[in-house]
Parts: C-alpha cells; sequence; structure tokens
C-alpha cells in the first residue's frame, strides 16, 4: 500500500459520468480505475475501523486496568482467552492493512509509515500474548485495539482528503455532456459522445454543455467559458468563431463543425496537463519526502533507544508501552499529506482560473522574480489596430461618409489597418458599401471605385512617390503611437484616419502591482523607439527595449539573467520558444485554447496581464502553504516525540492511543490547512 507516497491524487469516483468519458479519452480512463480503486481502499478502511470499534467494546469491558479505572468486575473461566481472541482478530483484520504496507515498503526500500505503525502494533501484540501465556507484566490488549481503531479512521480521514483534492479534477472530466446532437442527412440524432469524430456537425442547445471544440457555423449565442479560462463574463459567439469543450451554452442556439474531440479536445489537454502537473514532484515535495524518510529513521532509533532506557530503569511492560507510544505517535502522516495536498489543490484551482502549470519547479520558483519582460503585441496592447480618430478636411464629407468610403476599398484587404477599419465601421452600425477596381499598392496603401467615384486610403509614402505636398496633420494625432492614414476622393485629400494598437485597460494596473511587489518591469518590442517609450512611459514600466527581432529576444533575457536578476519572459509561445526557454519562468500569454505551447513553463489561456500578477500571487501563496503544512508536521513531532519517549514521566506520559489521536489530527490540520489554499 503506497500510502506515504500517496501522491497519487485519489479521488471521488463520479462512476456513472466516468462510463461515458472513460472511452472518450485514456487519461481519463486511467483515472477513473485509479479513483475507483482509491475509493475502494477508502471505504475498505471505513467498514475496518467501524468492525474493530464494534469488537473494541467488549475487549474494553473484560480489560482489567479498566474495570479497575471504572470500578466494575467482569470474571469468569478463561476471559484472558477470549481477550486474547478478540485482539487477534482486531490486530490480523484492523492491522492488516499496516502490516501488508510494510511488507511493500520493506520490498521498495522506503521505510515509512507503515513500517512504523506495523511495528508499533506488532510489538504491543506478541508482548501481550506472552503475557497471556504467563509473562508476568500487564497486557496491552486494549491500548492495541484503540490505537488500530484510531489508526484505521486517522487514515480514513487523510484518504478522504486526499481524494477531495482531487476531486477538482475530476469536475474538469465531468464537463463534457454525455450525449450530443447530431445532424445527419437533415435529421438530428443523439449520439454517444464516445462516437463523435471531427468535421460531425452537432447541435447545441440553450444551456447545454459543448461536447468538442469547434467552430460555429450557423446560430449566435453567448458562451460561459469561465470554468475553462476563468474569464467571467460570457463570451458572444456567432459564425466562425471557436468554441471549446466544456464550455456552457448560453441562451441561443448553435450549430458547430468539431474540430478536436475526445483526445484532441483543449480540455482532454488540460486534464492531462494538471495530471502530469500534480504528479511531477518539485524541490519543496522532495524535501518533504527527505524529511518523512529522517523522520522513520529517528522514530526507529529513539524507539528503541526508549525502551532501553525504560528496561533498564523501570519494567519490561512500560518499556515496551513507552516505544509503542513513539513509534505512533512519530509516524511521518501528516509529512506524506503536507505537499502533495497543496499540489492537487493549486494546480487544478490553477487550471480553472486560466492559468496553466506545466512546471510546478518553475511554478514556485515565481516567488523569487525580480524582472519580469513583456512582449508587448497581445500582452500589455491588444494587439489589434483600433481607429483613434477620423478627421475629415472638407465640410462635402462627414467623419462617417469617410469612413464608409475607406471601408468600403479596405474590406479586400486582409492589413491590419483593413481590420481595425471595418472594426470601427461595425461598432458604428454603418452600412459596408460595395466596391470594385480594388488594387493593392505595395508599401503605401489601397485604392478602389466606391458609387463612381476613385478612392485612395494611403501613408505618407503615397505622396512622395505622386510628387504631391503632404497635407497638414493636426497637432491633436500623436505621430509617435499613431499610424496616418489620408484619405483622398477623386484625387483630392479629404480627411484623415489614424489607427494604433490600444493598451490593455487592465496593464497599467498590472504594472503598478508588480511595482507594490519589488518586481521590476520592461517591455520587449520590435516596434521603435517613440513607440516603445510611449507605452512603457504610459504604463510607468522601469524601461523598454526597442527595435529587438524575434532571434534576439533570446539573448536580451540572458543579459538580465547574466546581471543576477530572477526573470520570467512573457510572450505567445511562438515566436518567443527560445526566449522562454532561456528564462528562469516561462509565461506563454493568450495562446488561449492552444496547449501547446510546449516551451512555456506556465501558460494563461486569457490574455490579461494581470493574471501574470496573479501567478506570482498565487505560487507565493501556494509556497507558503508547504512551508506552513511542512513546519506543522515537522514541529508537531519535535513535540510529541520526547513527550511519547517520556521525558515528563511521572508527571505526564502520553498513552499509546493518545498519541496516536495526536498523530491523526496532525494529519487532519494540514489536510485543512491545503484545503484553505484559494485563489482569488
Amino acid at each position: 500500500m503506497e500510502h506515504a507516497h500517496h501522491h497519487e491524487h485519489h479521488v471521488h469516483e463520479q462512476t456513472t459520468d466516468l462510463h461515458h468519458h472513460a472511452a472518450a479519452n485514456e487519461a481519463v480512463l486511467d483515472h477513473s480505475m485509479h479513483d475507483k480503486h482509491a475509493g475502494h481502499r477508502t471505504r475498505d478502511f471505513l467498514k475496518r475501523f467501524w468492525i474493530c470499534l464494534i469488537v473494541t467494546i467488549p475487549v474494553l469491558l473484560l480489560s482489567h486496568m479498566i474495570q479497575q479505572w471504572f470500578h466494575f468486575e467482569i470474571l469468569f473461566a478463561g476471559d484472558k482467552y477470549v481477550l486474547l481472541l478478540l485482539s487477534t482478530f482486531i490486530y490480523v483484520y484492523g492491522g492488516m492493512p499496516f502490516l501488508k504496507g510494510l511488507v511493500s515498503e520493506v520490498r521498495d526500500n522506503a521505510i515509512g509509515m507503515m513500517t512504523l505503525v506495523a511495528v508499533a502494533i506488532t510489538v504491543a501484540f506478541v508482548y501481550s500474548v506472552a503475557v497471556v501465556y504467563g509473562l508476568k507484566g500487564m497486557d496491552f490488549f486494549w491500548e492495541l485495539a484503540t490505537l488500530i481503531d484510531i489508526m484505521l479512521l486517522g487514515h480514513w480521514l487523510e484518504m478522504r482528503s486526499q481524494m477531495a483534492a482531487s476531486g477538482a479534477l475530476q469536475s474538469l472530466v465531468a464537463l463534457l455532456p454525455s450525449n450530443v446532437h447530431m445532424e445527419r442527412a437533415g435529421e438530428v440524432v443523439d449520439i454517444d459522445i464516445q462516437q463523435l469524430k471531427r468535421d460531425d456537425v452537432t447541435i447545441i442547445k440553450p444551456g447545454e454543455k459543448i461536447p468538442a471544440d469547434g467552430v460555429v457555423i450557423e446560430g449566435t449565442s453567448f458562451v460561459n467559458e469561465s470554468m475553462l479560462t476563468g474569464e467571467s463574463v460570457p463570451v458572444k459567439k456567432e459564425r466562425d468563431a471557436k468554441v471549446i469543450a466544456g464550455a456552457v451554452n448560453g441562451d441561443g442556439s448553435l450549430k458547430i463543425k468539431v474540430t478536436g474531440a475526445g483526445k484532441d479536445s483543449y480540455l482532454n489537454k488540460v486534464i492531462t496537463l494538471v495530471q502530469s502537473a500534480q504528479n511531477a514532484k518539485s524541490r519543496t515535495q522532495n524535501l518533504a519526502d527527505k524529511v518523512a524518510k529522517w523522520l522513520t529513521v529517528i522514530s526507529l532509533v529513539v524507539g528503541i533507544t526508549t525502551f532501553v532506557f525504560w528496561y533498564i530503569n523501570h519494567d519490561l511492560a512500560f518499556a515496551l508501552e513507552r516505544m509503542v507510544t513513539v513509534m505512533v505517535t512519530s509516524c511521518p502522516h501528516a509529512l506524506g499529506v503536507a505537499i502533495p495536498l497543496v499540489v492537487a489543490i493549486s494546480t487544478t484551482a490553477a487550471a480553472t482560473h486560466g492559468l496553466l502549470i506545466r512546471n510546478r519547479t518553475a511554478f514556485e520558483n515565481a516567488r523569487k522574480l525580480t524582472t519580469i519582460i513583456f512582449d508587448k503585441t497581445g500582452t500589455l496592447t491588444k494587439g489589434s489596430h483600433e481607429v483613434q480618430h477620423i478627421i475629415s478636411t472638407t465640410s462635402q464629407y462627414s467623419a462617417n461618409d469617410l469612413l464608409q468610403h475607406v471601408a468600403a476599398v479596405q474590406q479586400h484587404s486582409e492589413h491590419y489597418i483593413a481590420r481595425g477599419v471595418l472594426k470601427a465601421l461595425k461598432e458604428k452600425k454603418l452600412e459596408l458599401w460595395q466596391s470594385t477596381d480594388f488594387t493593392y499598392l505595395q508599401g503605401i496603401g489601397v485604392s478602389g471605385k466606391v458609387a463612381g467615384k476613385t478612392v485612395v486610403a494611403a501613408g505618407p509614402n503615397y505622396f512622395m512617390k505622386e510628387n504631391k505636398p503632404l497635407p497638414e496633420i493636426p497637432s491633436s494625432i500623436d505621430q509617435n503611437t499613431e499610424t496616418v492614414n489620408f484619405v483622398l476622393i477623386d484625387g483630392e485629400p479629404v480627411g484623415i484616419i489614424t489607427l494604433a494598437d490600444s493598451i490593455r485597460e487592465s496593464s497599467k494596473e498590472a504594472i503598478e502591482q508588480l511595482k507594490a511587489m519589488n518586481i521590476k518591469s520592461f517591455l520587449l518590442t520590435g516596434d521603435n523607439e517613440k513607440i516603445a517609450a510611449s507605452v512603457a512611459n504610459k504604463l510607468g514600466m522601469d524601461g523598454y527595449l526597442a527595435n529587438v527581432l524575434p532571434h534576439q529576444k533570446q539573448e536580451k533575457v540572458k543579459e538580465f539573467k547574466q546581471k543576477g536578476e530572477i526573470v520570467a519572459m512573457t510572450g505567445d509561445g511562438v515566436n518567443d520558444a527560445p526566449a522562454l526557454t532561456q528564462a528562469d519562468v516561462g509565461i506563454a500569454v493568450g495562446s488561449g485554447t492552444d496547449v501547446a505551447a510546449e516551451t512555456a513553463d506556465i501558460i494563461l489561456v486569457n490574455s490579461d496581464p494581470k493574471d501574470v500578477v496573479q501567478m506570482i500571487d498565487f505560487g507565493r501563496k501556494t509556497y507558503r502553504k508547504m512551508i506552513q503544512n511542512l513546519a506543522w508536521a515537522v514541529g508537531y513531532n519535535v513535540i510529541a516525540i520526547p513527550l511519547a519517549a517520556g521525558v515528563l514521566y511521572p508527571y505526564f506520559v502520553l498513552s499509546p492511543a493518545m498519541g496516536a489521536v495526536l498523530m491523526s489530527l496532525s494529519t487532519v490540520i494540514v489536510a485543512v490547512n491545503a484545503r484553505l489554499l484559494k485563489l482569488k
């Protein structure tokens, strides 16, 4: 029984749901088998506890010690053999998990928790049997019975808390529906989710869960993706929008074409990622394992020393009782739970808030960061150019007229300026006119015919090429950060449209919070000095690195590290791969539902820079919880072991059962403390 290495996370069995998903992906299949196994073992402990508890009652009644304490007497011929029989049952039936554990721990050369309990109960049992058959002294039967009861209960409580921790992972699995409405030859049929394939067309009714990743081909609705991305506001989905498996549809009906079912879905990738992160051990976990090993050795040494000391100075019965108490009290139980529980809880809590942890060690190191380098596009800024000003220079055309003329021509272009212009048209709810004779002027702009007029939308280069004077640009326009686009109708300059990559609303707040945490922030961008300086100053950053080409990013990160800084790099995970690998903590931002940001240590599903702050804060909190748990688990033993060994004898003596209660209690405290870890 791999108790102390209980780092496979025990999970509630949601058997019915799991049957549906089992075949849909093997990761979950393994998991469900494991959960059944874990659930079965947990129930087994509880059953053994109840049965042993019932048998303990006659054991207590027949024990002379208890009879003396409570002034009653039950005497009959052969009573000590009845007591022996009942106690043997408790030792064998109740002690079996521990005895089996002893065997497997010795076999795996990983002596720990189970070994201590098994040795303690065996010593108590063998001695008591010897007393029945004539050895001078008092038997330990009632202590043995209560000890095994408490150990079983303690184990059950601990496994329960372990299971609850991974219950969060299970709740991710349960996000998928079991049946899917399919469209086949114009008819709607319900099929099992396992039969869903790529390119199938499914219909999602209001309020239903989305069964697979896909693209909307018909209908509009608002979809709640919060359980996957942490984004609390429902997202509008219309034709060509992407949807992810596990999200919940709002009050519209959607028809989607499946792009990723089962194993290929984002949800399944997240589940696999969370599982591997939970199973990966970080340095703190290894430390806990080491401490647990040492604690076992110390318990055995202290136990034997205690026995020798009291045997010389007192008597055999007292010496054995002290030794048993030391071994039971000092079980490194709490240590076995201290870290894995925090890991399980932090990984799943993070995943449901859109922070995916690939590398646990990097996540724990996030607390030491001194510098964060932000790749500008799409992180601190929106990465999409938006129309800032529309200025008409003649009375003939209004600002809206200009926008409509330009949009009519730009609709044939893929350029970011075209996208910005069309977005502005849509926001103003203006009609999109037709245009003909579209021409793309390389590096200059576009032209076309709208309602018989020739419309040109172009940058300053156009006037140089045509040898015309450049129209005046109003002073209200910040030429450092805005891209200026001139509008000409039938050869006459009639106005200006400017666009800029706008800064995200939450960027300023994120940078301020980092400052408060004593973390420096730098902007890294391929843009020119002016734009970089403008963004960095607006946000109050510590500096900027401009004109950086993609292949130079890694060098820049290296330079910071050589100065002794602990660096995090945030990028989009695609062209920033080498830089993300070079950084101490690589954060892929806004890779959205693409979990394939292979090189990143941490993936932030949303492009919100505040998530970076949240991630560091959560990393610190997680680490604090781990250290609190370690301190508690070790500190408890520092006090409990000497008491068990009898340093305060005769003023205070810890009984074996009391030692077991303390041990179980310390485990439960550690488990509860882990459950208090929350992501705000």
